[in-house]
């Protein structure tokens, strides 16, 4: 494990979750030199070339600061209620702290359907891309101003495990008011130990799990874990670290006690586990010698290598892609609906605003939502697929 075990600067994109005790005083409001100083943090792993993604709780906290909220459990319609005022006051914040290092803040606020619906994972995802693309620090917050009990995540532990599968991060940091994870909660148990490297959530693992902390956060323990079984599940490593002090990812760095977990596998292997496996094929495209090569090689199906568009999907859906010599070579997540890609197979990318009336992406599945499969392995399961009347 200490290979894996490796300086964050080692990442390639990290995503790094902050929760809200450690934002937010209960009876002053924002911390403003912590957040400074974690700032600075970014700024210095993004100038040795990290993608560096925030996951910021504290926009209830804070906005029920503001608006003197008494202490204790809030109704529903007053916690969205601080949390349309808090998370202005917290984009601000954050937004103040990064310029300091000019670096740029972008704020997204998520629901739960954001992450777990096909089409609308993929427009948050692409929002995210292009975000890190242009250098700037995607700012991340459940939108609590509309979630509501029924289809919230309930903590940003979880949502910042799905934001991690979903930009393709190679690792989580969990920051909170616990340097890692103990055997049992430590202020209750004196005799808990503390657990330095995890190499698989195990049952006894999650046993271990605690509840929640504080009335500033809907997380514990327990959730960190279901976040940790998101996230190495999809290859990418976790940290669960304390972020009382100044500057926490170079306490990090620099030798500071924190629990490390493992990813389960390699990422892009893992990423994709579930687009080759698990998800029933909505549709159907047959591509031609060149698309199959290019595919082969790792590229984009592009529209020029369609040939056939077979059955009836949405942008986001799960399609097949059959080879030239009639078996499955591939699946992947289809970035038009089945109408639209009927318009632009055998054509040209740059001809895709004339068919279509919009400017739409270059590819009909982008190579980060395509994975290859074994033909030979797929071969009877291309019969049992949708057809229509074009399917010859």
């Amino acid at each position: 494990m200490s290979t894996a075990r490796k300086p964050l600067s080692r990442y390639k994109r990290i995503v790094i979750k902050i929760g809200s005790a450690l934002l937010v005083d209960r009876g002053s409001g924002l911390k403003k030199a912590w957040l400074d100083a974690i700032c600075d943090d970014i700024a210095d792993l993004k100038a040795r070339g990290v993608d560096v993604l925030v996951v910021s709780s504290g926009a209830i906290a804070l906005g029920r600061t503001v608006l003197d909220l008494p202490s204790g459990a809030l109704k529903l319609e007053e916690s969205q209620a601080a949390a349309a005022v808090g998370q202005i006051a917290l984009a601000r914040h954050w937004s103040e702290s990064l310029s300091r290092s000019s670096i740029v803040a972008g704020q997204i606020l998520l629901t739960l359907g954001d992450t777990e619906e096909r089409r609308r994972y993929l427009n948050a995802r692409a929002t995210l891309q292009q975000l890190l693309k242009i250098g700037a620090v995607p700012i991340i917050n459940e939108n609590d101003t509309v979630a509501t009990t029924e289809i919230r995540y309930g903590d940003n532990d979880r949502l910042a495990a799905r934001v991690a599968t979903m930009a393709g991060a190679d690792l989580l940091v969990l920051l909170s008011d616990i340097d890692g994870l103990y055997t049992a909660p430590p202020h209750l148990d004196p005799d808990a130990r503390f657990l330095d490297t995890i190499a698989e959530i195990t049952p006894e693992i999650e046993a271990m799990a605690g509840g929640a902390a504080s009335e500033l956060s809907r997380g514990g323990m327990r959730t960190k874990i279901d976040a940790g079984k998101i996230a190495t599940g999809a290859g990418c490593a976790m940290i669960i670290a304390s972020g009382k002090t100044d500057h926490p990812l170079k306490a990090i760095e620099t030798g500071a006690r924190h629990s490390w977990f493992a990813a389960s596998k390699a990422p892009v292997t893992a990423r994709k586990t579930w687009i080759a496996g698990q998800l029933q094929a909505a549709g159907i495209l047959h591509v031609d010698t060149g698309a199959q090569a290019a595919l082969k090689a790792g590229k984009s199906l592009l529209p020029a290598g369609m040939r056939q568009v077979v059955g009836q999907f949405s942008r986001g859906d799960t399609v097949s892609v059959i080879g030239t010599e009639g078996r499955e070579i591939a699946r992947g997540l289809a970035a038009y609906d089945a109408e639209d890609a009927r318009k632009i197979a055998g054509r040209k990318s740059g001809e895709i605003e004339a068919l279509l009336g919009y400017a739409g992406r270059a590819a009909m599945i982008h190579r980060d939502d395509l994975v290859m499969t074994d033909p030979a392995g797929k071969a009877g399961q291309v019969a049992n697929e949708p057809r229509d009347e074009a399917h010859a």
